[in-house]
């Protein structure tokens, strides 16, 4: 994983709209994000990710043949971030693409990386998630510019004789769109006009509720795939939209909050890079051991939703 330099404390937003930190914490749970400096982008903090992960495991990437990115800030539209990794890593005879699924982009890049080495086409697919959202947060909207935080993380999907990767499940409720949005260039989507401000534009309420009941409803889906039971599950990963929708999925489901793991405390919404980093953090406090068994659903704009099921080697 990897972060800005940069810390944003809850105090920062007092200064610039009327909040307050006890507002953000009891909305949101955030208390900490980190913020890039003005020459610093996503695939920066790809590549950092890419290194972490390289110091951390004896793994290497010479023969990596695709390099799939997720992001929905990428460095510019054309080339992708994938692309630009391609070449700073020096990957010459990988294939790379941008997969662009907000924040259930990591678990979907997860899900078509098995795919592609199910198939044969490939055997080692490097995946990374990444965002710089503070380039495309709305600072005057009280409700949302608090929650956003840049960051990355990085996996390699490698072919195996054994497995480890269950089960996944991809949806999406595209009539959702106008709920969640970035503007481009139409002036409209499905005829409700949009604010042309290339922003992170959300209606917080019905996000929440919809995540709440589709994050709930496809956790029992995903139990069932992989014929688990939910004392079966060691870790949940939903993406970290948001403390208070992972409260109400605990509350819906019945699985325990001190088994879902989190970033959104110390790191804020990160979209796609937010799963890897909880993943990833959890991994440093030792609380993710060989032989667990580890769900990750993410769900946003769009609205997608994607998750698998992983058993940690």
């Amino acid at each position: 994983m990897a972060v800005p330099n940069k810390a944003i404390p809850n105090s920062f937003y007092e200064t610039i709209v009327d909040t307050t930190d006890e507002w953000i914490v009891s909305r949101t749970g955030v208390q900490m994000r980190y913020h890039a400096s003005s020459d610093e982008f996503t695939s920066d903090l790809c590549v950092e990710a890419v290194e972490n992960m390289l110091s951390r495991f004896d793994v290497n990437l010479r023969d990596v043949d695709l390099v799939l990115a997720a992001t929905t800030s990428p460095d510019q539209p054309m080339p992708g971030v994938a692309c630009r990794l391609q070449f700073r890593l020096g990957l010459d005879k990988a294939g790379a693409f941008d997969l662009y699924a907000a924040c259930a982009g990591f678990a979907y890049g997860i899900i078509v990386a098995k795919g592609l080495i199910a198939a044969g086409s490939h055997r080692k697919v490097l995946v990374v998630a990444g965002e710089t959202l503070s380039k495309i947060t709305d600072f005057t909207d009280r409700t949302s510019c608090v929650l956003f935080g840049d960051g990355a993380g990085a996996v390699l999907v490698e072919a195996a004789d054994v497995g480890n990767i269950g089960q996944g499940i991809t949806g999406a409720y595209g009539a959702g769109g106008p709920d969640l949005y970035i503007s481009g260039f139409a002036d409209t989507i499905d005829g409700q006009a949009v604010v042309h401000n290339r922003k992170i534009m959300q209606n917080g309420r019905k996000v929440f509720k919809w995540a709440v009941q589709t994050m709930s409803e496809n956790y029992q889906k995903l139990l069932a795939l992989n014929n688990m039971k939910a004392d079966e599950l060691n870790w949940f990963i939903p993406h970290s939209a948001n403390l208070r929708i992972l409260e109400a999925i605990s509350q819906e489901t019945g699985y325990p909050m001190d088994h879902i793991l989190q970033s959104v405390v110390n790191y804020g919404n990160t979209s796609s890079a937010s799963i890897p980093i909880a993943f990833c953090k959890a991994l440093d406090e030792g609380r993710i051991q060989a032989g667990d068994n580890i769900m990750m659903l993410g769900f946003g704009g769009g609205l997608t939703y994607a998750g698998i099921v992983i058993r940690w080697m």
